[in-house]
């Protein structure tokens, strides 16, 4: 897997781990919790539960088992079929934030999970979350998840000693077991389609590595397919089936995220971004912004640094 590559689609969603919380249920117990706004992972680190996430079948989780929803869709965790379904946020506000008890200690506890979610800031989030699977799950023997379960195991006992910096160092780690995951997906041969699943075929890997490294270049599919050391034909039809879209297409919406990033973050005059991510005029650059994005590349800087300001 090309680190590069991931570390520029994770940067540009801005990616932001949020709070980070363990759920501990004696006895029998069914919480039901929203639609996350962005990604939302739990880890059982001892017992079983059932996960029943809305439109899909519900899965059995053992203690080792990581799942990661991708979808704003609600979803239920469950240790017993006859247990009452209740709210899952009345029990996580104030000081029970980062930890919250369902049922009475004197019951023997019968699931213990890690939870926690990441929201993203760019637009990129689109590259990140919208090829993904909608749920993706993680069963402990999964060799090819090593990494998961070891940053996980990390994450718990910091949980746990809540020593020095823990908080911070918590953060850090749901990060890298994003990436974690996001290896694990490639590594496992599990069938992708965007960018994580062109990192898949070394033809489309290899010019996916090129459009990244220089974006601005003037690419043909021609010079990708040079690069990839396969005909023309054959790079396009490998492109379009792994990441879902023709190279060029690809190229086009990678270079329109590229200029939302430096709209949002940076003081450059549009004419200046423009040149840097590939057009060759302001006006070109504009129509093909308006067109993915639906805004005019002006009106869309306003619009983000209004939210910034608001926020």
């Amino acid at each position: 897997m090309n680190l590069d590559l991931a570390e520029e689609v994770l940067t540009l969603a801005d990616v932001q781990p949020q709070l980070i919380s363990t759920l501990v249920v004696h006895g029998d117990g069914a919480l039901a919790f929203p639609a996350p706004a962005g990604a939302k992972f739990n880890a059982v680190t001892e017992g079983s539960c059932v996960l029943t996430v809305t439109g899909l079948e519900p899965i059995p989780l053992r203690a080792g088992d990581v799942f990661l929803l991708t979808r704003p869709a609600g979803f239920t965790l469950s240790t017993s079929p006859e247990a009452e379904v209740r709210p899952a946020s009345p029990f996580f506000h104030g000081d029970n934030r980062r930890s919250a008890v369902v049922g009475s200690p004197a019951d023997p506890v019968s699931a213990r999970l890690i939870g926690g979610s990441f929201e993203f800031g760019g637009r990129a989030r689109q590259l990140l979350l919208d090829w993904l699977p909608p749920l993706v799950h993680v069963p402990r023997q999964a060799v090819s998840a090593l990494a998961v379960h070891q940053t996980l195991d990390r994450i718990d006992r910091e949980l746990q000693d809540d020593a020095f910096g823990s908080r911070i160092v918590v953060q850090r780690l749901a990060t890298i077991m994003l990436v974690d995951l996001l290896r694990h997906l490639v590594a496992s041969g599990t069938e992708q389609r965007g960018w994580l699943g062109g990192l898949t075929e070394p033809a489309t890997a290899a010019a996916l590595r090129a459009m990244h490294a220089d974006p601005a270049r003037p690419w043909t599919v021609q010079q990708f397919a040079e690069v990839a050391h396969v005909s023309r034909s054959t790079l396009a039809a490998r492109f379009k089936q792994t990441v879902g879209q023709g190279p060029l297409d690809y190229l086009t919406q990678w270079r329109i995220e590229l200029g939302a990033d430096r709209l949002a973050r940076t003081e450059q005059n549009i004419a200046a971004i423009a040149r840097d991510v590939g057009y060759g005029s302001e006006a070109a650059f504009s129509l093909a912004f308006k067109r993915v994005t639906g805004r005019a590349p002006g009106a869309y800087r306003r619009e983000v640094r209004s939210l910034a300001v608001r926020s």
